[in-house]
């Protein structure tokens, strides 16, 4: 596992398709030719297992899960399944922990032939109800279920509270197993890429970027640095970014900038990661046009010498961010230079050019690309048809005085 994707809002909605991802076959093959070695396949299994002993498994599901699986593993992608959108048993644990523990005694006999490159993982973020001291004694039991038929098979488990990475020191892990990955999700800062989700609640507010300044690096490479720590303390036991990603309500600028810094980071602590997700509200592909969002996929998986160019404005539209060869020149437009009526909001002038940037017009510059450059167009308020405005209606109505005076005097 290097660099993966989620396929969300597919198996793991209610019933496959009512979020709007309705898994193709040809996904597989479109996710490895882009690069990707690793596909995580979240599934809702308690939405298709009985509420009553023996917490049967639905056939019908399982051959579908059957032929996705079978699917990626052609492509010969290392494949996640896992127990996904569970839950019953965040609020009631204990209610809920022998259906657990049947659904992965089926899902772990049913799969045991399989390659070693499907891996199980146990639950996607244990929270609520399910308190660390909890999920350590269910997931130990998932793990000893799983093992009497699954003796090396590559188990991925979480801590509570979401997966969160500052949980991972509650997270008790069986000794003495080495096919054991510990994966936490990622997804700070929560405000940014959060920011409109329907499923928030309190939704936190659409406007927020992320420029990748200093403050907003450190956060992120301290969160990161905080689960290396963990890691080593615990045997240098391997760790997986199971998620992570922006949400579409965020500027596309801003999301290229902290998914390529989120990955880059991740990898240089030898990290795999998994995005959050392929084709849905977090997407990096585009189901309808079925092509790749490219400001995305090649800040997921980038091409050599390539460096992000963003052009930003306050006012109107401009044209010009994305990903440019070392070498060439971005050209930005903005699309009209005057915005208002009586305030006017005038163009003034592009902040960030260097010398090697070419102007065309008033409101068109060449950026010359030679690394990630950032250009904004600055603008000034013009007042001067408000003043003229007002200068009139005094003079009108001081002509109107005089007129009245002079009509009192006769």
């Amino acid at each position: 596992m290097r660099r993966g994707i989620n396929i969300g809002n597919a198996l793991d909605a209610p019933e496959e398709g009512a979020w709007g991802v309705y898994i193709k076959d040809e996904y597989f093959s479109i996710i490895r030719e882009a690069g990707f070695d690793t596909v995580r396949i979240p599934i809702r299994w308690s939405a298709h297992a009985d509420s009553n002993p023996p917490y049967n498994i639905d056939e019908k599901f399982f051959s579908r899960v059957d032929h996705v699986v079978n699917e990626a593993l052609k492509q010969n992608l290392t494949t996640i399944i896992n127990i996904h959108h569970y839950g019953e048993i965040m609020q009631d644990p204990m209610g809920q922990k022998d259906r657990f523990i049947a659904l992965w005694r089926q899902i772990s006999e049913h799969y045991k032939n399989y390659p070693e490159n499907l891996y199980f993982e146990l639950l996607n973020e244990p929270h609520g109800a399910l308190t660390s001291d909890l999920w350590n004694k269910f997931l130990a039991e998932a793990i000893n279920i799983i093992r009497e038929t699954n003796p090396t098979r590559k188990i991925i488990v979480g801590p509570a509270g979401w997966n969160s990475i500052p949980k991972l020191n509650e997270l008790v892990i069986p000794r003495n197993d080495e096919n054991i990955i510990v994966t936490f999700h990622f997804y700070t800062p929560f405000e940014f890429t959060h920011q409109g989700a329907e499923w928030v609640n309190p939704s936190p507010p659409v406007g927020r970027e992320w420029l990748g300044t200093r403050e907003e690096q450190e956060q992120i490479r301290n969160e990161l640095d905080m689960a290396v720590q963990w890691s080593l303390k615990h045997g240098n036991i391997p760790l997986f970014l199971g998620e992570f990603g922006a949400y579409s309500k965020a500027d596309m600028n801003s999301r290229v900038r902290w998914t390529y810094f989120v990955a880059r980071e991740a990898e240089a602590r030898n990290i795999p990661w998994c995005y959050w997700e392929f084709c849905s509200g977090f997407g990096a592909y585009d189901p309808i046009k079925e092509e790749w969002i490219p400001e995305l996929l090649n800040a997921l998986i980038p091409k050599t010498k390539m460096y992000y160019v963003s052009a930003e404005t306050e006012y109107g539209n401009i044209s010009g961010s994305g990903w440019y060869y070392e070498g060439t020149y971005a050209t930005i437009q903005l699309n009209e230079t005057e915005i208002g009526f009586l305030v006017l909001n005038v163009f003034d002038h592009f902040e960030g050019l260097k010398p090697k940037d070419r102007v065309v017009d008033e409101r068109t510059v060449e950026v010359y690309v030679d690394g990630a450059r950032r250009i904004v167009a600055v603008w000034r308020k013009d007042y001067s048809r408000l003043i003229l405005l007002i200068i009139f209606i005094i003079a009108i109505s001081v002509a109107i005085i005089l007129l009245h005076k002079k009509h009192d005097h006769h």
